[in-house]
This record gives C-alpha cells, sequence and structure tokens, in this order.
C-alpha cells in the first residue's frame, strides 16, 4: 500500500525514534529485570495474534503500546513493541520489509511512545483514583494516533486521498480501541493485585504462562476477518496483493509442514513466542549490565 519516500522517510523517523528510546532505557535508573522484559514481549506478541470481531466482516487485534509502557515503563515499551513488529516481519512474514519502517512509526514510536506519555500524563488532569479510566482511555487514543499515523502515510503515498482515508480508518479503529482499552485495563488490573505483586517472580510466571496460553488455545480460534486496514482498504478500492520481498520461515503464522491449521497455527505461535522471549532477554541483558547514567 505504500510506495516511494514514504517508505525510507518512516524508516529513518522510526530508527530516530527507537535510538531515543534506547538512550533512555540506557540512562534509565529504574530498569525492568530482563525475565519481565521478555515476558511482556512475548505476552504482548501472543496478543496481537489474535483477531476479535469488531463489526460484521472486520476485525481488530491488540498492539499493546499502553500496555507495554505501562508495565515496563514508555522506552522500554518502544523497544518491546519495536522488537515484536520486527520479528513479526522477520520470522512471519507479517508486513513486509518495505514497510517495516511505518509499522514501527505507527505501533512503536505512536502506539507505546505517545500512548505511554498520555498514561502517565492523563492522570494530572483525570482524578488519580480514576487510574484504570486513564489507562483505558490512553490505550484507545494510542490506537486512534496508530490510524492517522497510517492514514498520513497512505495519503503522502498518493495511495489515497488523506479526508477519504482518515474517516474511515478512525471510525473502525475507534472500536478496534475499545478491545485494546478492555484488554489493557483487564490485564494491568490482575497484574496490580496484591497477591500479584508480592513476587516478581510471579509476575513473571503469569506473564508467560498468559503467552501460552493465548498462542496456543486462543490463536487457532482466532476471528479470520480482515483486520481495521484490511477492511477499510477493501472498502474504498485500494487494497491489493503483491508478492513478498523475501521467503520467512513461518509465514502467515503457519508451519508448512503441518498440514492441520489449527496445531500449525498453535506450534507456530508458541515458537514466535518463545523467539520472541529470548530475543527481549538478550536485549534486556545488555541494560542490565550498565549502571544508570544521570
Amino acid at each position: 500500500m505504500l510506495g516511494g519516500a514514504v517508505c525510507p522517510v518512516t524508516a529513518a523517523l522510526s530508527l530516530g525514534g527507537i535510538a531515543v528510546a534506547a538512550a533512555m532505557a540506557w540512562k534509565a535508573e529504574h530498569k525492568p529485570a530482563p525475565a519481565r522484559f521478555a515476558a511482556v514481549s512475548a505476552l504482548i506478541f501472543a496478543g496481537q495474534m489474535v483477531n476479535f470481531p469488531v463489526q460484521f466482516g472486520t476485525s481488530g487485534h491488540l498492539l499493546g503500546g499502553v500496555l507495554a509502557a505501562a508495565l515496563l515503563g514508555v522506552p522500554f515499551g518502544v523497544l518491546a513493541i519495536a522488537l515484536v513488529v520486527t520479528l513479526q516481519c522477520l520470522v512471519f512474514a507479517d508486513g513486509g520489509l518495505a514497510v517495516l519502517g511505518a509499522n514501527l512509526l505507527n505501533m512503536a514510536i505512536l502506539g507505546a511512545g505517545v500512548g505511554g506519555w498520555l498514561c502517565q500524563r492523563l492522570p494530572a488532569f483525570i482524578a488519580p483514583e480514576r487510574r484504570p479510566f486513564s489507562l483505558a482511555l490512553a490505550a484507545w487514543l494510542s490506537v486512534l494516533l496508530a490510524a492517522l499515523g497510517c492514514s498520513l502515510e497512505l495519503a503522502a503515498a498518493g495511495t489515497i486521498p488523506f479526508l477519504q482515508v482518515l474517516p474511515a480508518m478512525l471510525g473502525v479503529h475507534a472500536l478496534i480501541g475499545v478491545g485494546e482499552a478492555v484488554a489493557t485495563v483487564a490485564v494491568m488490573s490482575l497484574l496490580t493485585r496484591p497477591a500479584a505483586r508480592a513476587s516478581e517472580r510471579s509476575t513473571v510466571f503469569f506473564l508467560g504462562l498468559s503467552a501460552c496460553i493465548v498462542v496456543l488455545l486462543v490463536a487457532p480460534f482466532a476471528c479470520h476477518w480482515p483486520d481495521g486496514l484490511a477492511s477499510v482498504a477493501a472498502t474504498l478500492r485500494f487494497l491489493h496483493a503483491s508478492a513478498p520481498s523475501f521467503v520467512a520461515p513461518l509465514p502467515a503464522y503457519a508451519i508448512p509442514a503441518i498440514s492441520n491449521q489449527m496445531l500449525s497455527t498453535s506450534l507456530a505461535g508458541l515458537i514466535g513466542a518463545v523467539v520472541t522471549f529470548l530475543a527481549a532477554w538478550g536485549l534486556a541483558r545488555t541494560w542490565q549490565r550498565c549502571p544508570a547514567v544521570t
């Protein structure tokens, strides 16, 4: 859907944003433990595999930016989403290499970065005791921000006029944002109970177990309707198929050698969750060795 200068420009903007997040993470006084960072990343990966219906013929899925920022801190949330989106592209051919920069910009920089910043600032304008409402609002707005970014990119590429695509994108993603808000508040509510806060190990175990349950038992039953962008693209007639620029090991979240679709999806999802966990754990180990810089 994108071409021309939009792809390298969004790639440059994403790299710059991720570099800023990495610098902030490096200097942060309080860093999440590698196991926590890895478990949150794996859970976000699992959540993004599950599409849910939002209206007839259209589905949505978790973006997870505000959830990652709330659990890890904004810079670490940006890095977690960036890692997940990159692995989705390289391992599962979910999004092409040419548009990886745009996906990172919309989901990591806008979704986790700006969305996480909103999550921190909204309680100052909304009563602090209404923290769940602030969290839900930030999660909902993060989805609209991603939809706005995508609309700007489509217009800049000459794919479709901005004033034509924006209302359609915001309309469907406002519904998807409700699911995002509910999921974000639900997970945070479970993790902020006194029993859950008693042990970091129990929190990591809960996150990792939840990721495994989602990819093994929930993802195979996910809604197969087109997601918000694909639905809008089909309605406005700018959806088109193109040959992939590279061959991914597990295209479309499936193992080619396994004919049973549900089993194939479950095992591919489990592999993805494990790969995400290990990659995130390795990344987090780099900053664990570094003292905070003030």
